[in-house]
């Protein structure tokens, strides 16, 4: 298994920063007549470099290179608060020139149902295939205080393994459903980034990234390395309790431009 690469920040903004690089730099890379494909996650890390990526980056990345999916959703309107994509939008692509057609968003409103088969037939469909899954070039993950990452929660980690693309989850604290896209899709990118901030997922940072979780799993403990690299995007509150930080895995005191993204 590929050994996972940790880069740790003093603040969200140098995150956000750091990403902002990665992202521009995979950009310029796509070669002509391809596209940068990228499922991106809700919550208030994403958030916040949404919004970075608008204020510093609408200008300076050529977003008609770049096809955005999610990860998952909430079942709910594309206006309603508690969407992703509403955030996204609101954070992001409304404030950027991004084609219409370059943005495949998961139909929170549909009947979960249906929605997870259409859905999974837009990525077929959209996003390049390997080994008989699509691949996107990266994929956003956040971790819940809970272990949980897309909406994958422990008492359904069964949907991580599954055959499908997409599956309906349930919240075990609300019920409400969600659609999700299952580990056959994650662990079959290319780049997995996964984004954690705050003193709260420090225990949970520490679990997983030092495995000692020992026979309990999380879902975010069942993420491996994609087909280039695994990415834990940290702050320092974070990577509090991680015991080992290794030279060539620390951004403390500043960015480390092209060294610290690690990325292929």
């Amino acid at each position: 298994m590929k050994k996972p690469i940790i880069n740790i920040y003093k603040s969200t903004e140098e995150l956000a920063g750091s990403f902002a690089e990665l992202l521009c730099d995979k950009v310029n890379e796509v070669p002509n007549e391809s596209f940068l494909t990228i499922a991106l996650s809700g919550g208030s890390t994403p958030k916040a470099i949404f919004k970075f990526l608008a204020e510093n980056y609408a200008d300076k990345i050529n977003w008609s290179k770049v096809k955005v999916f999610w990860g998952d959703e909430r079942c709910v309107a594309p206006d309603d608060s508690e969407s992703n994509y509403k955030m996204t939008t609101d954070c992001l692509l409304s404030k950027i020139s991004i084609p219409a057609e370059n943005v495949f968003r998961i139909y929170g409103e549909a009947k979960p149902a249906e929605e997870v088969i259409r859905y999974a037939d837009v990525l077929r469909n959209n996003v390049v295939s390997i080994i008989g899954a699509p691949s996107f070039d990266i994929v956003l993950l956040g971790l819940g205080e809970d272990g949980h990452t897309a909406s994958i929660f422990p008492n359904q980690i069964e949907l991580f393994g599954s055959e499908n693309l997409c599956e309906i989850a349930v919240h075990p604290q609300t019920a409400q459903r969600r659609i999700t896209i299952t580990g056959k899709v994650i662990n079959n990118a290319k780049n997995i980034i996964f984004l954690a901030t705050g003193k709260s997922k420090a225990e949970k940072v520490s679990e997983i990234i030092e495995h000692k979780t020992g026979e309990e799993l999380f879902p975010a403990s069942l993420v491996e390395a994609g087909v280039d690299a695994l990415m834990w995007l940290i702050d320092a509150d974070a990577a509090a309790l991680l015991k080992e930080k290794q030279e060539d895995q620390l951004i403390s005191d500043k960015l480390n431009g092209a060294a610290g993204n690690g990325l292929n």
